[in-house]
């Protein structure tokens, strides 16, 4: 792709008159660092740089670069410094810092729209978002490129190649409007505490294209109770065996504990083998250990947006995943949670396409107790 060399800057020409488009990247390369060691997010710098020194990854520039393959080769990339982007792609329109925070992201992005982008892609999460929000507010649209642990808002493509292809389809003017998307968040003290206690920061501009943008999360209704219980009977006599059983995160999984009489760390992966609690907010390598042929793999889909894979249970990591395998996996969702995503497939986005394949296509789904229904599943 083609890197500008020109100085430009807000109070140049018009956006976009007499030129291309120009595209802005800002990377959080501390993006979902920790997702495999089961933490919360990377707002906590001291667990951060804990969880570096336990070996873990940085998936956030690898999942930058597989949205930037989706551009077109002679697309003009304007990028923050570095680690931030301009490793990757583009001109650096900032210094490089060596020790990357939160004010060095809202300082990219500012930078990179007062230089005069039309469109801004930042990696990152929810706490990404939130920066780019206090950076930029409404004055360009912006597109997410999913790279966190949390990723509850609405400006996130459904993948990173997803991502890509949206600001491709924006700069070859296939997409024209834009539409105010909610950027949410949640305290991760408060995660860590089995807490969530969700907050909207405002809304920030994201290019309309369906299919392409993943929904808000959606929270549980009071009224699911009764058929979540429904489901996680079924779930609970019918499906569990001796052998153990990786119980994802969320409210329909946590009634599946419940009838179990266990207790459910609601945000993590627990794992269950003859009825018993064998593991609480296992990270990967607590998972590995157990996973295998005969593990069960239990989750429901994330509400309104209907990811089973990648988000929020990076823990169960493509390692994880074939050592289960996915006919292994068993789907739980309440008839209503999946009429709210309005035939809209369930998702996964694991990083690894070959993996998205295996676990893609026509799968059951236990709605409530002796009730099934086969429902789609792709990447």
């Amino acid at each position: 792709m083609r890197a500008s060399r020109r100085s430009t800057t807000a109070e140049g020409t018009q956006r976009g008159e007499g030129r291309g488009l120009r595209v802005g990247l800002v990377v959080n390369p501390l993006a979902g660092v920790g997702g495999r060691l089961a933490l919360k997010g990377s707002d906590d710098r001291g667990l951060v740089d804990a969880a570096l020194a336990r070996g873990a990854g940085r998936p956030a520039p690898e999942r930058a670069r597989l949205a930037l393959a989706a551009l077109p080769p002679d697309a003009e990339v304007l990028a923050a410094g570095g680690a931030m982007g301009a490793d990757l792609a583009g001109t650096a329109v900032t210094a490089t810092p060596e020790r990357t925070t939160a004010a060095d992201t809202r300082a990219a992005a500012a930078a990179l729209v007062d230089a005069g982008v039309d469109l801004l892609l930042f990696a990152g999460g929810d706490g990404t978002a939130v920066d780019v929000l206090a950076a930029v507010g409404d004055r360009v649209p912006v597109v997410g490129i999913p790279a966190g642990v949390k990723m509850h808002s609405a400006v996130f493509g459904v993948t990173p190649r997803r991502a890509g292809e949206l600001a491709a389809a924006f700069l070859a003017g296939r997409v024209r409007g834009d539409a105010p998307a909610e950027v949410m968040d949640i305290d991760e003290a408060d995660l860590r505490d089995g807490i969530i206690s969700p907050r909207l920061h405002g809304f920030l501009r994201v290019p309309v294209a369906p299919g392409l943008v993943q929904g808000g999360k959606a929270r549980s209704a009071p009224a699911e109770a009764a058929a979540q219980a429904a489901a996680a009977a079924h779930v609970a006599e019918f499906v569990l065996g001796d052998g153990p059983a990786l119980i994802g995160p969320g409210t329909t999984t946590r009634a599946v504990m419940t009838a179990l009489g266990l207790p459910k760390s609601l945000l993590g992966v627990d794992v269950v083998r003859d009825r018993r609690l064998v593991a609480a907010d296992a990270d990967e390598d607590a998972l590995l250990a157990i996973a295998g042929p005969d593990a069960l793999l239990v989750l429901t889909p994330v509400g309104g947006q209907g990811f089973l894979l990648g988000r929020g249970n990076q823990q169960l990591s493509a390692r994880v995943l074939r050592a289960v395998g996915p006919d292994r996996l068993r789907i739980v969702a309440t008839e209503a949670k999946l009429a709210a995503l309005g035939g809209h497939p369930l998702l996964v986005d694991t990083g690894d396409a070959e993996l998205d394949a295996a676990f893609s296509g026509y799968r059951r789904v236990i709605t409530g107790y002796r009730h099934e229904t086969v429902y789609r599943v792709a990447a």
